[in-house]
């Protein structure tokens, strides 16, 4: 933003230009405004929330009065994306700016060996060296925090830490494996997300220096499963007018159990307005501390919406009484958590920043996971490392529904251990308004377990599909065969890019 400064010695026709001008100029960020002190940050990533599953996003049953009133105060995305389909690689890519298989995610934290290395640099290095004050609250899934030999939160960028390796898998209320520090407490009394963020409250009331800017990731278990939530919640979807307005919701066209599971409804659906409720409680102290004019408060999620288990994956119809809760929705879009379509990836994203981000906006513009950290470092004055490839860019323009020079095209890979899976699409990459959707090299002995790494390192993408996702967000019309122009530019731009990131990332395992 050009700022505009008013010198003594100007005349009186150029004050009143420049005043005229100052009027003029949108009201945006500008790291370098020695008048405006640094923003905090709090990032509230949520687990498999659908781009569907909020009312301010259409959802027809879904109770979220807190996120809605938060989308008004802010922005709402249409176009906000996680970096990955799944979760570990969704948070490496949050956190590195980088695309997550550079990192070595070619899917969840402890699949081959698979851990965050030492090596990698975080928002949280950039914002320590830059003054602030970091930390980390819930689910982490890039290590596992009980082993000594992998890397732990602290040494990632964070001056504090209340988390779990990975989800509550013992239930989400009164979860017993959180770690404070790299010193276990034991069971913790309440439900997850209530946890993290009365924890979370207490430490920015007490961090150690109150002139410090600070920066908080809040990521919660809900509503990943198992679902489990306060009755008082689920309670407010049990009746019948609820199930006949929720018969019509899409599931990205991804295959459903044939059993009648429809009695879960009101768990999910309480799980999401209890994360809905507990985000209000946040926002409610951030208003009481006096920190909202100068804090960027930004909600999304890790990827798209957990399915229950189908025929395909089950080659039966046995029961599971744990993703039988899964009833959350991308909306429109195809697909949803793990595949590279769009219900993969793109998700709910809410940002407020008063002051700086118009209220009541809605953007259309593209902002990736993988942005957060180059946008988070020119936001404040962090240094971005230039010893690497950073596949984000910052996109803070998006928040503010204007256009942006984006230099690299947004990945999304599938996690390629799924054998019920055959013939899904492996990666899609983003350009303009087109998405190119790959599928790699099929795998020649159809390896599995440990050996699997071996295609992956070695796999190239062959077989392509074509989407303009301007004018077909439901990914029904597969361009490929007529629009071979742009073929010939996206093909060798994905095998390109496919083969830069991969053999950057560890082969795991690997002997040599």
């Amino acid at each position: 933003m050009t700022r505009v400064k008013m010198m003594n010695s100007c005349s009186q026709l150029f004050w009143c230009f420049s005043l005229l001008a100052a009027l003029q100029m949108p009201l945006v960020a500008a790291a370098d405004d020695e008048q405006s002190p640094r923003p905090n940050i709090i990032i509230f990533l949520a687990d498999d929330l659908g781009y569907g599953d909020l009312g301010s996003y259409g959802h027809p049953v879904i109770q979220t009065p807190h996120l809605d009133r938060f989308a008004k105060q802010g922005v709402r995305m249409l176009d906000m994306h996680s970096a990955g389909t799944v979760c570990s690689p969704s948070r490496a890519s949050l956190l590195t700016g980088r695309n997550a298989y550079r990192s070595g995610y070619y899917n969840i934290a402890g699949f081959w060996g698979t851990t965050l290395q030492k090596e990698e640099i975080t928002i949280g290095h950039l914002l320590q060296e830059a003054g602030y004050e970091t930390a980390y609250f819930g689910k982490w899934h890039l290590s596992k925090l009980e082993n000594d030999d992998e890397v732990g939160i602290n040494e990632m960028g964070f001056d504090y830490s209340f988390a779990t390796s990975v989800n509550a898998f013992e239930g989400p209320e009164n979860p017993q494996k959180f770690i404070r520090n790299g010193t276990a407490v034991g069971e913790v009394q309440g439900w997850y997300v209530d946890v993290i963020v009365e924890e979370a409250s207490n430490w920015i009331t007490n961090k150690k220096e109150d002139d410090d800017p600070f920066f908080a990731i809040i990521a919660t278990h809900e509503p990943h499963t198992p679902i489990s939530p306060p009755k008082k919640f689920s309670q407010l979807y049990q009746d019948q007018e609820i199930q006949k307005l929720s018969r019509h919701i899409e599931y990205g066209g991804v295959p459903r159990p044939l059993r009648d599971i429809s009695k879960n409804k009101k768990e999910y659906y309480g799980t999401v307005t209890q994360v809905d409720h507990a985000f209000g409680d946040l926002m409610q102290f951030v208003d009481d501390e006096r920190l909202a004019e100068n804090t960027l408060v930004v909600f999304t999620s890790d990827n798209g919406p957990e399915y229950p288990v189908s025929l395909e994956e089950s080659y039966g119809e046995w029961e599971d009484p744990i993703r039988d809760k899964s009833f959350g929705t991308p909306g429109k879009l195809r697909g949803m958590k793990r595949y590279p379509y769009e219900g993969g990836h793109r998700v709910p994203g809410l940002a407020r920043w008063p002051g700086h981000i118009p209220a009541g906006i809605v953007s259309d513009k593209l902002f990736n996971g993988t942005d957060f950290l180059p946008t988070i470092a020119n936001l404040t004055g962090a240094s971005i490392p230039n010893d690497r490839p950073i596949d984000g860019t910052d996109a803070f323009n998006a928040f503010l529904d204007k256009e942006y020079d984006r230099e690299v095209s947004p990945m999304w890979f599938f996690p390629v251990n799924y054998s019920h899976m055959p013939g899904m699409a492996h990666m899609a990459m983003r350009k303009d308004n087109h998405v190119l959707v790959g599928h790699l090299s099929p795998n020649p002995e159809n390896v599995a377990g440990d050996k699997k790494i071996d295609w992956i390192k070695t796999a190239f993408p062959v077989d392509f599909e074509l989407y303009n996702i301007e004018n077909d967000v439901t990914q029904t019309i597969n361009l490929a065969e007529t629009k071979h122009e742009l073929m010939k530019d996206l093909i060798p731009m994905m095998q390109r890019r496919w083969i830069n990131i991969r053999d950057e990332g560890p082969w795991w395992n690997r002997a040599d």
